[in-house]
Formats: structure tokens, C-alpha cells, sequence
């Protein structure tokens, strides 16, 4: 009868369903979301806390290097920004359940949003420590540098670093602060961040790219 086939075809439609669309996919999906948000920002505060405290030592010793080797910290900033908009991305592209109370969103897009929550927050988290580690130790190198002593210290250093001036305080040709060689240091520590840097720029692009692989019940 008229009455069976369209129970059969409920049924199998709420057979189908279940299997691309079950209700805790959506779950997987938000998942993905806090992966991106929270591990980036992990990575960035990690990179941040770093850097800071040595940023924040040398400044003690040699307060003109401050400015300049800030860079350390604002790259690891950058990192929870692309945490931020992957996860605002994937949360605007989880759909909520129709007015029948069927769920649309499916496990293929689940897992999707997933992965680019996974790619964007794991990239982003070795990345904030890679520039946090870098920079604790690069900017400790500048500002030893900078104040022109070693590691190593002799008899010969008793007075400090307050006793050495910076590079424009005093006359004279000679350069007491060894400026040419804190530029080197300073470049090579600058090219070391923007290669950790780029390690979250890789997962960010894939995230994106990731994110766009979607399948929707209601197709």
C-alpha cells in the first residue's frame, strides 16, 4: 500500500543518516575548533613567555636593544592570530540541525574540520616554542654582545656591564659595543624566526585548504 512505501522509505532514510550524519559528529567538529584556538595560543604564549623573560633581562643590562629585539615576541603573537581565524572559519562552517531535528553535518566533514584544527594548532605550538627558545637564546647573544663581554667572564670584568657604553654615547671612532657584530648575531637570529615562523604558515595554508572539504546530508 501507499501507507508501507512511505514508511519504508522513512526508514530508510533515517537508516542512512545515522551513518553519514550521526548526532556526535558534530562534536568532532567543535573539536577541531578548540584544537586550533587553544594549541595555537598555547604555542603563542609559550614563544611569548620565552622570549619576554629574556627580553626583559637584557633590557636590565642594555636597555637600547630593547626595541630592536621585540621582534622575537611580536612573531609569536602572530601565531595565536592564525589560530583565531581557522577557528573562526571552521565554526562558522558547522550548520546546526534542521527544524526535523536531522543532524546535516557529516563525519567526512567532521573529520576535515578536524585535521585543520589539528594542522593549524600542532604547527602553531612547535613554532611558538621554536621562536620562544630561539629568542630567549638570541636575544641573551645580542645583549651579551651589545654590552661587549663573554659568557665567561674574567678578573679582568669585574666592573660590569654598566661600565661600557652603548655604541652612539661617547666620541671617538671605535666602536665600544661592537655594533657590526650584534648586527650579525641579530641577523641570523632574525632569519632562524622567520623559518620557525614559517613552520605555522604551512599548517595554516593546509588548515585552509582542509577546511574546504565538506559533505552535507541534505546533497
Amino acid at each position: 500500500t501507499a501507507w508501507s512505501k512511505q514508511m519504508e522509505r522513512f526508514l530508510e532514510d533515517q537508516a542512512e543518516l545515522p551513518v553519514q550524519c550521526p548526532s556526535w559528529a558534530v562534536s568532532i567538529g567543535y573539536l577541531g575548533v578548540a584544537s586550533a584556538a587553544v594549541l595555537s595560543n598555547f604555542g603563542s604564549a609559550w614563544g611569548t613567555w620565552k622570549a619576554g623573560v629574556s627580553l626583559v633581562h637584557t633590557g636590565i643590562r642594555h636597555p637600547g636593544s630593547v626595541m630592536k629585539n621585540v621582534i622575537p615576541i611580536v612573531m609569536a603573537g602572530v601565531i595565536g592570530i592564525y589560530g583565531l581565524i581557522v577557528a573562526v572559519i571552521l565554526a562558522e562552517s558547522i550548520p546546526k540541525p534542521n527544524l526535523k531535528r536531522e543532524n546535516l553535518y557529516s563525519v567526512y566533514t567532521a573529520m576535515a574540520h578536524l585535521s585543520a584544527g589539528l594542522c593549524t594548532g600542532i604547527s602553531g605550538l612547535v613554532a611558538g616554542g621554536c621562536i620562544g627558545i630561539v629568542g630567549d637564546y638570541g636575544v641573551r647573544a645580542v645583549g651579551y654582545r651589545a654590552s661587549n663581554i663573554t659568557l665567561f667572564p674574567g678578573s679582568s670584568e669585574k666592573a660590569g656591564y654598566s661600565s661600557i657604553p652603548d655604541s652612539d654615547e661617547g666620541g671617538g671612532g671605535q666602536e665600544v659595543s661592537g655594533t657590526e657584530d650584534q648586527n650579525k648575531l641579530f641577523v641570523g637570529m632574525l632569519i632562524m624566526l622567520i623559518f620557525s615562523e614559517a613552520l605555522a604558515l604551512y599548517g595554516l595554508i593546509v588548515a585552509l585548504i582542509v577546511s574546504q572539504h565538506t559533505y552535507t546530508c541534505a546533497e
